[in-house]
């Protein structure tokens, strides 16, 4: 009799797990962001009262500073369209990847080490693996990216009306944005992310990502040049070309997620940032986690084991100093005298399969015997 060959890790990988059809989680999906959405408009005077007076405080600054900034492309709106929206994320990119890189590589400052997710890997980086994943990551930024930028930019912002003046947007203007970019860009990376899992594409495409078990920040854009632009560029983009943004609110918005996803990858869970667990959840098992908020991922199932898992119960935002790895850990600690104990225990009986590996083992090598009982 034949058995049924048992599925392979690449398997699971590459195949995953719907809850669900797909038309029935896209209305779930409709439901649950038109509600939020609905919510948040609803609640739009309010919030906006309240950081409006803020932001009217310090309007005459962040004016002046953009004022300042304008003036440094020679008040060149093509210019500040096309190489700013390279240049400015690019640059806010390695300010927050140096000081992760400076982590990773010297280890220091060690107290930042027991926020580490995945504590056995990359102490230290590999540096072979960590220059090749360098050089490829300058290669989408600044080719790949640079070529989508510089000749597609300007015409997008012809196109859209796109405004690059001196004169910056409302703020609660540029909250609503947010809002819609944020909700766009789960849409577009969740789905893009699961296209790319299917077997075709993640052998020739995705594959390369994934090189890294346990990512570092940098991970973010190690990627094919195929997948930087359909995962990576077109779901931020998407949404300033929606909403025909002000290129202020385009160079913020990739700012912030060029700056969450660096963090997602960091392989860190550091307090007061978003929690990486999902995705280097995602980094470690392959096919479970494909989305950045999570909405999509519940709807469809594919967080199933995530959500069964310790690394579940630590997604949260850590607000303390104790690392959450230590207050949820994934195995509960043994005692020092427990242990001990049954150290002492299975040398001096010498059974050391029967008595230290048995399931009926307890505490001092104390034995459950359930076929005893019942003959007694």
């Amino acid at each position: 009799m034949q058995t049924k060959p048992e599925e392979t890790g690449r398997d699971r990988e590459q195949v995953p797990k719907d809850g669900g059809s797909v038309l029935g989680s896209l209305k779930k999906c409709v439901f649950v962001l038109g509600s939020a959405l609905l919510c948040l408009v609803a609640a739009r005077n309010t919030i906006t009262w309240h950081v409006q007076g803020l932001w009217k405080a310090s309007d005459s600054f962040w004016q002046h500073q953009w004022g300042l900034v304008y003036d440094l492309f020679g008040e060149d709106e093509r210019l500040l369209g096309s190489l700013g929206t390279l240049l400015v994320p690019s640059l806010v990119f390695w300010l927050v990847n140096g000081f992760l890189l400076v982590v990773d590589v010297t280890g220091q400052p060690a107290a930042l080490l027991r926020y580490k997710i995945q504590e056995e890997k990359n102490v230290p980086v590999d540096s072979a693996k960590l220059w090749k994943t360098v050089k490829l990551v300058l290669f989408n930024q600044f080719v790949v990216g640079g070529l989508v930028t510089v000749l597609g930019a300007p015409h997008l912002f012809s196109w859209r009306g796109m405004p690059c003046g001196r004169e910056l947007p409302w703020f609660h203007w540029v909250v609503v944005e947010l809002i819609v970019f944020v909700l766009v860009e789960e849409v577009m990376f969740y789905y893009s992310h699961r296209l790319l899992h299917q077997p075709f594409l993640y052998k020739r495409v995705h594959k390369k990502h994934h090189e890294w078990t346990a990512p570092i920040g940098i991970v973010a854009l190690y990627a094919h040049p195929l997948e930087h632009i359909l995962s990576n560029v077109l779901p931020v983009a998407a949404g300033p070309v929606l909403m025909g943004s002000h290129v202020a609110t385009v160079w913020l918005w990739f700012c912030l997620a060029l700056t969450t996803t660096s963090v997602s990858h960091s392989g860190y869970h550091f307090p007061l940032l978003p929690s990486p667990e999902a995705h280097d959840f995602h980094h470690a098992k392959f096919n479970q986690c494909y989305g950045v908020m999570g909405v999509l991922d519940r709807l469809h199932g594919t967080d199933e084991q995530f959500r069964g898992n310790k690394a579940y119960e630590r997604h949260i935002m850590l607000l303390g100093l104790t690392p959450l790895s230590w207050s949820v850990p994934d195995k509960p600690k043994v005692g020092k005298e427990a242990l001990s104990c049954r150290k002492t225990s299975c040398h001096e009986s010498s059974c050391h399969q029967t008595s230290c590996h048995s399931p009926r083992v307890s505490s001092c090598g104390q034995t459950q015997d359930k076929n005893q009982d019942k003959t007694k």
